[in-house]
């Protein structure tokens, strides 16, 4: 596989430390730096595997992984799995880099571990002049598009699902098995099939990203504990799947440790994403001055060739938002 293979003709022209500084120097200053301002403000990066070509670009893409990451990339089956794998640990390595206080982006030099359930976290290493920020990122992709979600302050969690993803089993056998009672009786009343489709992927897509923004994984908040809840934002009913509204419906989670009471306590966004995906966001919320409500989440939107090109994708029909109460960032 030639994009994953350190050619010795590139390698032999930096061989020199010195050069080897200067180059990593120059690939750091093109990530465009980013601040986390409030900590209700969320970003959102992504991209698109086919998009991503070059052999150069690849190998230096590598190089900004670990020795165990790499020894994971290779380890994939096929050359397809092994490029997603590349660029999934490139994303997040190159985004966290562009938020580091005092802009010290050097996405090598990025540590990360894992809590209790499995989801990666940033070990930030400390030193005497210099405090981490507090970030928090979550990454999911599929195929075809790859993301990763920061905030400042507030865990994350995010999702994205192929449209056209196609399912093996019958979808409401499925959604018995994985969604709640309230939730299952939702799709049943769905009679056009691609609607009831289109509607549980949302659904699925809301539920993933909501058990990562809790970080216990499938084990600590299964499926089946939880309800998510898409509501009409006018009469507080139940949002009608295919119905067009002017105002984007609101979207609610009934934990599971609050049976039958609506929790205030997460944020969602839902989005149709680069006119293929669906992509689903849940931060945890900021409460106002004063506990009297919360602020709502404002997110940005980028699609991004780390290294190459960023591009605010944010109000765009590359990003649209059908789902939750978010303020669109430009930024």
């Amino acid at each position: 596989m030639a994009y994953l293979i350190f050619c010795k003709e590139y390698c032999g022209r930096r061989k020199k430390k010195k050069k080897e500084k200067y180059f990593w120097l120059d690939r750091c200053k093109s990530l465009r730096w980013q601040q986390v301002y409030n900590l209700w403000e969320t970003h959102f990066w992504y991209v698109l595997p086919d998009e991503v070509k070059s052999t150069n670009l690849l190998n230096q893409y590598l190089e900004l992984l670990s020795p165990c990451e790499r020894e994971s990339v290779f380890s994939m089956t096929g050359d397809q799995l092994k490029k997603r794998a590349l660029l999934a640990r490139a994303l997040v390595r190159t985004t966290i880099a562009r938020y580091q206080i005092n802009r010290r982006g050097d996405p090598r030099s990025l540590k990360f571990r894992k809590n209790n359930y499995g989801k990666p976290e940033v070990d930030w290493q400390y030193t005497g002049d210099w405090s981490p920020p507090p970030l928090h990122f979550n990454i999911s992709h599929t195929s075809s598009l790859i993301a990763c979600g920061v905030t400042a302050g507030s865990l994350i969690g995010i999702d994205v699902e192929e449209k056209q993803r196609s399912l093996k089993n019958n979808i409401l056998a499925f959604a018995r098995r994985y969604f709640s009672p309230y939730e299952v009786e939702i799709l049943t009343a769905i009679s056009d099939p691609k609607i009831q489709h289109q509607e549980f992927l949302k659904l699925w897509t809301l539920k993933e990203a909501y058990v990562k923004a809790l970080g216990k994984g499938f084990s600590g908040a299964p499926f089946k504990t939880f309800t998510i809840q898409i509501r009409d934002p006018i009469n507080r009913g139940i949002h009608l799947p295919g119905r067009i509204d002017s105002e984007v419906p609101e979207i609610i989670v009934e934990s599971p440790d609050k049976a039958n009471k609506l929790s205030s306590s997460w944020q969602f966004a839902l989005l149709e994403l680069a006119g293929s995906h669906y992509a689903a966001i849940c931060i945890e919320q900021e409460r106002t001055a004063g506990g009297n409500g919360s602020n709502p989440m404002k997110l940005t939107m980028r699609k991004t060739i780390p290294f190459i090109e960023d591009e605010c994708v944010s109000g765009t029909d590359a990003a649209i938002v059908i789902g939750g109460l978010t303020g669109v960032g430009d930024k």
